[in-house]
């Protein structure tokens, strides 16, 4: 890793979730401390794996990892702080305000804004004060913070102002008034983080589209803040071995077109590829290899799942179940990267070829999903497109016309900084949302775009708190008036997990799952895209991650599914009304381009 040829003594990795950045971030401390350093790895990421990966108990202090001299580890953990925050600031109100106004605050602070400022808070003292550290020769950071966190931890001190004229409860912002004590230790981590002889910004991506355009806004998004010394990671870059095994081709393939396609501002900067590990991650060994050239290389070749996981339904299984109701909404929920659009688009067609009026709405940019089932004339399949950017800008500029009328222009500048986080953006589409669920009461409404359970709580506690104190909801529309029964009624709304058989992504749809039912929504199936298992495969590195991935597939089907689907990985992208009618139904044929 050329990154590791002058390291900077603070490391920070940053990337979407399952690229990878904690086995690289893991596999940078094991051989900084093999060479003599004494290094400091540290987790903020609340679903943090350092414990599994080294075979130690971890807490919130460095803990020797025995196989390795010279190298310590501790996970911090941002949800406890943000407990602790949410109560800060909400606890003085109990007993005095009303309770629905009470737990409206408190699911003000509830949201991943808030986490992600209280991870900085914990990472803050270990990277602004220099004495927090000193007796380590490298500290690495397996999570980074983001630009929007960064931006409103720069901006001028107007907080105090800002929160006593501020009634709207903006999500972001919570956390930051009960943090303005520590604002010197902020300023001295931000100048830490854009100091290129003390911090160096480490970007992981996969050579995979959608990784890599996310590392490049995010490179964008920190360079404008003065963290200008990144370097590119490009983690798990296949080569097929056996150049008879079709799908170890087009993988091959397919990650070659994406780098041919890399965002022209990444290719700016020096960068690292690191072969695929078939493998799991875990022990020190396995570290060591990360990034060799012999971490390619198939250490069991007659490894092989075929029989051990034969029971798994396909997405076609599902939709028998889904369109017994005749109408109703079906939402595909997951992160980033894990196909939500395509498996949306897969059961709207499903639906629309037995008979059923369809809507599918997404917000898909690209769109090529719903031009390419356009021109293919579904008639009873209609498609509509949620705009997040316009959706947000409506949104916020009724938000500044409204809430910063009486601001002055540091808190405007507070205020409008805190618009630009992901928290307004899922406010904003979640309106859009709720006049795309009306529409299920006589008809089946698809989406691939979906709140998370923070957002429902969120509107259920405000609209408690505005019926309580204005005592009339006949002012409410009716699309958002009934939006929270209709979604908690699992007659009316199913809800598709989507994730894929890596452990990262497993633990994010686990979390995502616990916050829906937080808000009251059972979750109807979990949907794995992109699995291996029941493909036959001869490539042996293929074959050991087919091995790799049943652990995950076991523990989706044991421990967190109602129900759960598969759907195979595809030698070509799902698009079309045939792609997308193969990916649904499993179609494994090498010859028919699925």
């Amino acid at each position: 890793m050329k990154f590791l040829d002058s390291p900077s003594r603070n490391l920070f990795f940053t990337g979407k979730g399952g690229v990878g950045k904690t086995s690289v971030a893991c596999a940078t401390a094991v051989k900084l401390a093999d060479a003599g350093k004494k290094v400091l790895l540290v987790s903020t990421d609340p679903a943090s794996n350092l414990d599994e990966v080294f075979g130690v108990a971890l807490e919130n202090h460095p803990t020797a990892i025995p196989a390795v001299p010279h190298l310590f580890a501790m996970n911090l953990d941002p949800e406890k702080s943000a407990a602790e925050y949410r109560e800060r600031m909400v606890g003085p109100y109990r007993g005095l305000l009303p309770e629905a106004a009470v737990k409206s605050m408190e699911e003000q602070f509830s949201g991943s804004c808030t986490l992600e400022i209280a991870a900085f808070d914990e990472f803050s003292r270990l990277l602004g004060d220099p004495t927090a550290t000193a007796e380590f020769d490298h500290v690495i950071f397996d999570t980074a913070p983001t630009g929007h966190t960064l931006r409103l931890l720069t901006l001028p001190s107007a907080w105090d102002g800002f929160m006593e004229q501020n009634t709207t409860g903006t999500s972001c912002l919570g956390p930051l008034a009960g943090l303005q004590a520590q604002q010197k230790l902020y300023q001295e981590s931000v100048k830490a983080l854009c100091d290129a002889n003390t911090t160096t910004l480490v970007l992981v991506a996969r050579a995979e589209g959608s990784a890599l355009r996310e590392a490049a806004r995010t490179s964008d998004e920190l360079a404008e803040l003065g963290v200008r010394n990144q370097h590119l990671v490009i983690n798990g870059v296949f080569q097929a071995v056996d150049a008879s095994d079709p799908y170890a081709v087009a993988l091959q393939q397919r990650g070659a077109d994406a780098l041919e396609r890399m965002p022209e501002g990444l290719n700016a900067f020096p960068h690292t590829t690191v072969p695929l590990f078939p493998g799991g991650i875990l022990g020190i060994e396995s570290l060591r290899r990360l990034g060799t050239t012999d971490s390619a290389t198939a250490t069991d070749t007659a490894a092989t799942s075929d029989g051990e996981l034969n029971d798994l339904a396909y997405l076609s299984d599902l939709i028998d179940d889904l369109v017994a109701p005749g109408h109703g909404v079906i939402l595909a929920m997951g992160k980033g990267g894990v196909g939500k659009t395509t498996v949306a688009a897969a059961v709207a067609v499903a639906i629309a070829q037995r008979g059923y009026d369809v809507n599918l709405s997404t917000t898909d940019p690209a769109a090529h999903l719903a031009a390419a089932m356009n021109d293919e004339r579904l008639p009873n399949l209609s498609v509509t497109r949620i705009d997040p950017a316009a959706e947000t800008a409506k949104y916020s500029a009724e938000v500044l016309a409204n809430a910063g009328a009486n601001l002055d222009e540091q808190g405007k500048a507070l205020l409008e900084e805190d618009l630009r986080s992901p928290c307004t953006e899922e406010i904003a589409v979640f309106r859009a949302f709720a006049d795309a669920v009306a529409a299920g009461t006589n008809k089946f409404v698809v989406l691939d775009t979906a709140p998370t359970g923070h957002t429902v709580l969120l509107l259920d506690s405000a609209l408690a708190y505005h019926r309580e104190v204005t005592r009339q909801t006949s002012e409410m529309p009716e699309a958002v008036e009934n939006l929270l029964p209709r979604l908690r009624d699992p007659d009316f709304t199913r809800v598709l997990i989507v994730t894929l058989a890596e452990a990262t992504p497993v633990h994010e749809a686990a979390a995502l799952q616990r916050d829906l039912r937080r808000a009251e929504i059972e979750p109807y199936a979990w949907v794995v895209n992109q699995v291996l298992s029941s493909l036959p495969l001869s490539d042996p590195l293929m074959k050991q991650r087919q091995t790799h991935e049943q652990p995950y597939l076991r523990e989706v089907q044991d421990q967190q599914a109602n129900r759960m689907a598969i759907i195979p990985w595809q030698l070509q992208s799902p698009t079309g009304l045939q792609g997308l009618s193969q990916l649904m139904h499993g179609d494994l044929s090498p010859s028919t381009g699925s």
